[in-house]
């Protein structure tokens, strides 16, 4: 329990919320994994993510939380875990033997990224815009390709506050973070809840977050901008085929309009937590919300039981 937060933030009372029928399993299955996106950054995304891992942990659940969001890693800020192991990742990438090469242009012609060209001399390389998808070794006539690899960043694991952690960073000037946030995924347990803090918006990085999760949490905001993103996250979602629900943050009386937005389109809205100044102010100092701020744990409980009815069988 970190009662510096607490101490540090202002406290008032707050109503009782009633939670019921919330199961001790993850549903009877080994694992459960539920990813937390958004359609843009600054929603709350990171701090739902956290909290309800650390909810679940107390619950007495196994939980796991995996930070994909490899190129803005904040989640270890808050959930401050002890790194057991930090491991360098690598993606694999194209070595030429000029001995054996006959600039056939096979591997530049087969390169859709042109992380190889060949203009009827030796290959040119561009380590950077490979994907490591290994077609220029299996193309090559003469075998003058193989594999090497490069390293574009690092990937650790840890535990905290009864959560197992995995997470990753990306090296300064990398362009593909999918690759790491696939090595960052592999880290997860195999059994409990596992929850991934995925990166914003709708592109490559968040669909490999989301990819292979059970349920998606689509966190907004009530503005124009983060409706406009949500609109784009469900229907990349949907693409998906992935099963989700919205979870409105900063929500108010006086602004109803991403509960309306998500009636309009069907779409549920599965928790909401209110807009309080002490969240913020507990966020900046890097402190758990569930300790900070009362009131905030009866909120992430019925969220933690939402999850788990949701989650498929």
């Amino acid at each position: 329990m970190r009662t510096d937060c607490r101490a540090e933030i202002g406290t008032r009372n707050e109503p009782a919320f009633l939670t019921e029928g919330r199961s001790e399993a993850i549903c009877g299955r080994r694992r459960a994994v539920v990813a937390v996106a958004s359609g843009k950054g600054g929603t709350g995304k990171t701090t739902v993510a956290v909290n309800l891992a650390v909810t679940a942990a107390r619950s007495g659940r196994q939980a796991a939380l995996v930070d994909c969001d490899v190129e803005a890693p904040n989640a270890h800020l808050f959930l401050r875990p002890e790194i057991a192991r930090s491991d360098p990742a690598f993606v694999p990438v194209p070595v030429v033997d000029e001995s054996k090469c006959t600039a056939c242009g096979e591997c530049g012609s087969f390169c859709r990224y042109s992380a190889i060209v060949s203009l009827k001399t030796k290959p040119l390389l561009f380590p950077e815009l490979c994907h490591g998808c290994g077609g220029c070794v299996l193309v090559c006539p003469t075998g003058a390709i193989t594999e090497g690899r490069r390293e574009i960043g690092r990937v650790d694991e840890g535990h905290s506050d009864g959560v197992a952690f995995a997470g990753g960073a990306l090296r300064i000037g990398e362009a593909m973070s999918p690759p790491l946030i696939r090595q960052v995924k592999a880290r997860a347990p195999l059994e409990g809840l596992v929850i991934r803090d995925a990166p914003p918006g709708a592109a490559c990085p968040a669909v490999e977050a989301v990819r292979g999760a059970d349920l998606v949490l689509l966190v907004t905001e009530p503005t124009p901008f983060g409706l406009n993103d949500l609109g784009i996250a469900v229907e990349t979602v949907r693409r998906l085929s992935i099963p989700f629900g919205v979870v409105v943050n900063r929500a108010s009386q006086d602004r109803p309009e991403a509960r309306q937005w998500c009636t309009e389109r069907g779409i549920d809205v599965i928790a909401e937590f209110p807009d309080d100044r002490r969240v913020a102010e507990a966020y900046s100092r890097g402190c758990l919300v569930i300790d900070a701020v009362e009131g905030v744990r009866p909120l992430l409980d019925v969220l933690l039981g939402e999850v788990e009815r949701r989650l498929p069988r």
